[in-house]
């Protein structure tokens, strides 16, 4: 399937759970599956279907976020990463995530796995086998193409026989395990060399030719506006921003980022606002100024975290740990308004910035979703028109947290500092 008609077909962003943060690199098989054990019984009804474990699930030795250099990882004969035995039990014997993918179907959910650009420098130091070719991990590499923040990998050089054959191997592999979603790695933005738009459109074609419905994820951000119309063509989610954590600086900074990506968000395309670091985080993850907590953002910088990537249709991972989720964030999740302004609304925009107050729009053909935050520390008092950017008749206006209905278009209200309210609207055109 190419990408153009899997956008198609992807008419929703996805969502689900991914292990960083609050794991870091050194998630293990029995926390994965106990996480998807939650997700099935609590959150599957309500559009949570993915599970993603993240960075080095190919490092015997990874114990958090902080990564081991040049440690010896787990490879098989044809230069690709293999899953640590000592984490992830199932896959001995060469089994792969196989054992790990089924599971997570059995379960009615989707498998997703991370990825490094390129290839393991243990493979070219070895000089391994690229499957299916005489040539070898030396012969595809670009050793001067490297990660600046972790040892793994080397750039591959597209431009040399084999190459195309590297990343199709590992795409048959990843499809052959079930991988619903790959995150790859160092790959949107470098803080060496930009982005790697060569090692992009070779991963899309492997993607392409290789047959998989796979969601192709690139991090770390920020993206290059200027490749906008490059990352719509092929990806389906880019980050905006590198790895985001509970500190008000960093929500704050997103409004902006969101209101330069929003006219390119479109079916099958999300620019991504990274995880949602709530609940239970920092178990093992030492990233983001902490570590072992509950989430460092207020109740109401929750629900404006929530309401801005629900309206621009970021995708929705939960970064913390299900297992022991607080009823207050599970009925966060599980609000049903927010839900379907993040399902149904299109063409989200920010329609104004004044002072701080921030009003963001998003609609679909029956409904018409309005958020107006407070980004400022200290109590506002907002008034607004609705009006002013609803064309029709108006009916039925309701705000999503405290279901209060309204009876006019004007609306004056009294907003905490970081808080937000969003109003469901339905209109007769």
């Amino acid at each position: 399937m190419t990408m153009e008609q899997f956008r198609r077909l992807a008419k929703t962003p996805p969502k689900g759970w991914n292990s960083w943060d609050c794991y870091g690199a050194s998630v293990t098989e029995e926390e994965v599956k106990q996480n998807a054990e939650y997700m099935k019984n609590h959150l599957l009804e309500y559009g949570y279907d993915y599970v993603v474990v993240d960075i080095q699930w190919y490092e015997p030795t990874a114990n958090s976020s902080m990564y081991h250099a040049y440690a010896d990882l787990e490879m098989d004969e044809y230069s690709r990463l293999m899953p640590a035995v000592n984490r992830f039990p199932s896959a001995a014997d060469g089994a792969g995530f196989k054992p790990l993918g089924d599971y997570i179907h059995s379960l009615g959910l989707k498998f997703g796995i991370h990825y490094m650009r390129g290839i393991p420098r243990q493979a070219v130091h070895n000089n391994t086998a690229i499957k299916g070719t005489d040539k070898t991990a030396r012969d595809i590499v670009k050793p001067n193409s490297i990660c600046p923040w972790n040892t793994d990998m080397y750039g591959v050089d597209t431009t040399k026989p084999g190459a195309k054959e590297y990343y199709r191997s590992l795409i048959d592999l990843f499809g052959s395990w079930g991988v619903d979603f790959l995150k790859v790695d160092d790959i949107a933005d470098s803080k060496l060399y930009g982005g790697h738009l060569e090692e992009i459109v070779m991963l899309r074609e492997a993607i392409d030719e290789s047959g998989y419905n796979i969601v192709l994820s690139l991090s770390p951000g920020p993206a290059s506006l200027e490749h906008g119309a490059f990352l719509q063509k092929h990806a389906n989610m880019w980050r905006l921003t590198d790895d985001y954590w509970d500190n008000w600086q960093q929500l704050y900074n997103m409004f902006e980022r969101c209101e330069k990506w929003a006219p390119f968000v479109r079916e099958g395309n999300w620019p991504d606002c990274d995880m949602l670091p709530l609940g239970h985080i920092g178990i093992r993850s030492v990233d983001g100024g902490g570590s072992d907590r509950l989430t460092r953002f207020t109740k109401g910088e929750q629900k404006t975290m929530l309401s801005l990537w629900s309206l621009f249709k970021s995708p929705l991972f939960f970064g913390g740990e299900l297992s022991d989720l607080d009823d207050w964030t599970l009925n966060l999740l599980q609000n049903s308004h927010l839900i379907n302004m993040h399902q149904s609304g299109q063409n989200p925009e920010q329609i104004s910035r004044k002072d701080d107050i921030v009003i963001w729009k998003s609609e679909s053909d029956e409904k018409v979703w309005l958020a107006l935050f407070n980004l400022n520390d200290t109590q506002k008092t907002v008034i607004y028109n609705a009006n002013e950017h609803i064309l029709g008749t108006i009916n039925d206006f309701l705000e999503i947290f405290s279901r209060e209905s309204l009876s006019q278009t004007r609306i004056q209200t009294v907003l905490a500092g970081h808080q937000v309210k969003v109003y469901e609207i339905h209109k007769f055109n």
